[in-house]
């Protein structure tokens, strides 16, 4: 049996997820700014060129809006995390993969590593449940790879070892300096958390 082709997006349908993804973008500078009380729907609708009221049509509220941003980076971490580690030839590799990817992420979202350190605790008990379920999947991953380079050392060790490593990468929204070159911050990155797990 021949499996039915996928269905193609419609240009309506692709518009409608262009815009959910521009609010995304939008909240995470915004609330990267203001902080998550300090930013209205109609703050939000703005920055995309819609109403207030039109948000609804993508987001059931505000805070839909916060856990859309949240949960969706931190599936994301876990996803790529996951890909990194199953193509790496071993846990050396992997280990230095994962900090690679990780980052590049700290460089590339700076306002959403100040969103989650300021505003999670804004989410709904759910999603604030999902957020910190994907990071502590996240973790474990870390400290799988470094229990496989490291048998011997304490695995509670370990994750403070991969808690760190989060902390030092995710600074860049305080500590990257736009007089330092991308290609300056993420070596020198990568240099710390490898001393520091390596």
């Amino acid at each position: 049996m021949v499996d039915a082709p996928a269905e193609q997006p419609t240009g309506r349908s692709r518009a409608k997820a262009d815009r959910r993804d521009a609010l995304l973008t939008a909240a995470a500078r915004l609330f990267a700014a203001r902080g998550f009380n300090g930013v209205s729907i109609e703050d939000l609708g703005s920055a995309v060129g819609i109403s207030g009221p039109a948000v609804y049509r993508h987001f059931s509220g505000k805070q839909a809006v916060l856990a859309a941003l949240l949960i969706g980076v931190s599936d994301d971490l876990l996803g790529g995390g996951l890909a990194v580690v199953d193509g790496a030839a071993d846990d050396t590799a992997a280990l230095r993969a994962l900090i690679r990817f990780h980052t590049d992420f700290a460089l590339s979202n700076p306002e959403v590593i100040r969103v989650q350190d300021r505003d999670l605790e804004s989410l709904a008990e759910d999603d604030s449940h999902a957020v910190r379920t994907l990071q502590r999947r996240y973790v474990e991953l870390w400290v799988g790879v470094l229990a496989r380079r490291h048998p011997r050392e304490n695995t509670a060790v370990l994750r403070m070892r991969a808690h760190a490593t989060f902390g030092l990468l995710n600074s860049t929204p305080h500590s990257s300096s736009r007089s330092l070159p991308r290609a300056t911050m993420r070596g020198e990155l990568e240099s710390m958390a490898w001393a520091l797990l390596g």
